[in-house]
């Protein structure tokens, strides 16, 4: 046990600092401070000693330099085991400190969605406070370090219980979780001067080294499988809307299998400006439409494939109102999320105990939206790293390759096809007509077969429908395949060898094929 007898007490964020040293000079601790905490202890009537009168020199260079100093450096540095080091610090004069009570200037805060111009950015940069704080931390054995005002209380909990002492394993988990946060606030600095922060980046290369800071969020019941432990991490700075921060009304608590497949149903939604709806299940879209309602958004969607629909996500980028939630009844459904519930929506959603809602709370459209531009997926001793695919295809982006033009109804079509597909395991093609997908194959190892499994899928008549595929065909087999069934136009990215022979099968169908030039695989 260390019996604390003097902390230095230097905070950008104030929130609670005055009743936490309230408490420490009840135990007869003195308070060494820095300007304007100093200034906000004393105005509560907390003796203070300024760290100028330790270390005899004045705050410099507009407060750049106050707390970088040697007096102050060597009393939380000192090891109270080590006599030849205690002999030192009496002899320097050194002023042992056994608290250290930093947290940091608010950085990530300042600069978390890249606007802020590089020279402001850079007056955030906290230098003393990360020094006296790894300082305090690698001395836990002797130095209490607070780095977060959320640890006031747990810190003056183990003093009660310890007569003003701080125990060795409190200290030690102080110590872990500043190192994570200095590590955490370095990362940001980084990431900033990497992406957003000089006129010179390249904010589309790739660093030379990546860290990724995440906090955990909560525990999950378990993974992909009962036998799989699984946690919630969120990244730091997040994009929005995401699922972490997003508000769960009602229904059980989310599971990994539920957040995998709601991101996935989050992120498809967020490809249409007009009202969709996406049902998904199992990463992979089963439904999506594009409706004036929302009500006939889901309908149209629910109507591509009503068996895999059961038990599903499903997303959807405006108010859920009564009628939607008419629609749905009771239907059975995992999680459903949109920005937000009509409250008569969620009266009547609500009569099943466990249907999951949830509101993310921000308006729809791919514009104003903060989208993530970097994927991570991990695989076996590192991560894979790449830009999320944001490519948008406009009519003007498409070459039509065969003899018959699209109609404006089909160019359209094709543009929402290419939507959809682009969310869909590969191998992929979708069946759509209009805004409404008809039948959608996903997985396959061959293109022929995902245009099978469309077709398998479709449940009424593919005859002047659009497809869509996530890469080229390989072979003509697919597409005299849906072809043949009625399809009257495709959308694929080209770039085979064999082109010529996909193309040459159109145009014996009569059927209009685009080039996209834009592959979308999705593994």
């Amino acid at each position: 046990m260390n019996k604390l007898k003097r902390a230095l007490v230097s905070v950008s964020d104030k929130e609670g600092i005055v009743p936490f040293v309230e408490q420490l000079r009840h135990y007869d601790i003195e308070i060494l401070s820095t300007g304007g905490t100093a200034a906000a202890l004393r105005d509560h009537g907390i003796q203070v000693a300024s760290v100028e009168d330790v270390t005899g020199m004045p705050e410099m260079l507009d407060g750049r330099v106050k707390t970088l100093h040697p007096r102050l450096h060597g009393g939380i540095l000192a090891q109270r085991d080590r006599p030849d080091q205690m002999a030192d610090a009496a002899a320097h004069g050194l002023p042992l400190i056994d608290l250290v009570v930093v947290n940091l200037y608010p950085f990530e805060a300042m600069t978390g969605n890249g606007a802020l111009p590089l020279d402001e950015a850079l007056s955030y940069i906290d230098i003393g406070g990360v020094a006296m704080l790894r300082a305090a931390a690698k001395n836990f054995a002797d130095v209490t370090v607070v780095c977060q005002p959320h640890q006031y209380d747990e810190v003056l909990t183990d003093l009660r219980q310890n007569n003003g002492a701080t125990s060795l394993p409190l200290r030690q988990r102080l110590a872990l979780e500043t190192f994570q946060r200095t590590a955490a606030y370095d990362a940001a600095i980084g990431t900033y001067l990497h992406t957003a922060g000089h006129e010179q980046a390249d904010a589309t290369s790739f660093a030379q080294q990546e860290t990724l800071v995440l906090r955990r969020e909560r525990a999950l019941r378990y993974g992909e499988n009962p036998h799989q432990g699984a946690a919630l991490y969120a990244s730091t700075p997040a994009v929005r809307p995401n699922l972490i921060q997003a508000q769960q009304l009602h229904g059980k608590e989310l599971s990994f299998n539920n957040l995998a497949d709601a991101d996935a149903a989050l992120a498809a939604v967020q490809e249409f400006d007009e009202l969709a709806v996406v049902i998904l299940k199992h990463q992979t879209p089963c439904g999506i439409a594009v409706a004036p309602t929302a009500a006939e958004a889901y309908e149209r969607a629910y109507a591509t494939d009503p068996d895999s629909a059961s038990g599903g996500v499903i997303s959807c980028n405006r108010e859920v109102d009564a009628a939607m939630a008419e629609a749905i009844g009771d239907r059975f459904l995992e999680v459903l999320l949109a920005p937000s519930f009509h409250p008569e929506a969620l009266a009547l959603l609500t009569r099943k105990r466990n249907r999951i809602l949830l509101a993310w709370g921000m308006d729809a459209g791919t514009a104003s939206n903060q989208r993530p531009r970097r994927q991570w997926r991990s695989i076996a001793g590192g991560a894979l790293v790449q830009d999320v695919d944001q490519a948008l295809l406009t009519p003007e982006d498409l070459r039509i390759v065969t003899e018959r033009q699209p109609t404006p109804a089909q160019m359209q079509a094709m543009l929402f096809a290419w939507k959809v597909v682009k969310h869909v395991k590969s191998n992929a093609v979708v069946l759509v007509r209009d805004t409404q997908t008809v039948g959608i194959g996903s997985g396959q190892m061959s293109r022929a077969d995902a245009s099978r499994m469309a077709l398998m899928k479709a449940r009424s008549s593919t005859k002047g429908c659009v497809a869509a595929s996530d890469a080229f065909f390989p072979f003509r087999d697919g597409v005299d395949l849906i072809a043949e069934a009625g399809v009257e136009a495709v959308i694929q990215p080209g770039g085979s060898v064999r082109d010529k022979e996909a193309i040459a099968a159109a145009n014996e169908h009569g059927i209009v094929m685009a080039f996209s030039g834009v592959r979308a695989f999705r593994h």
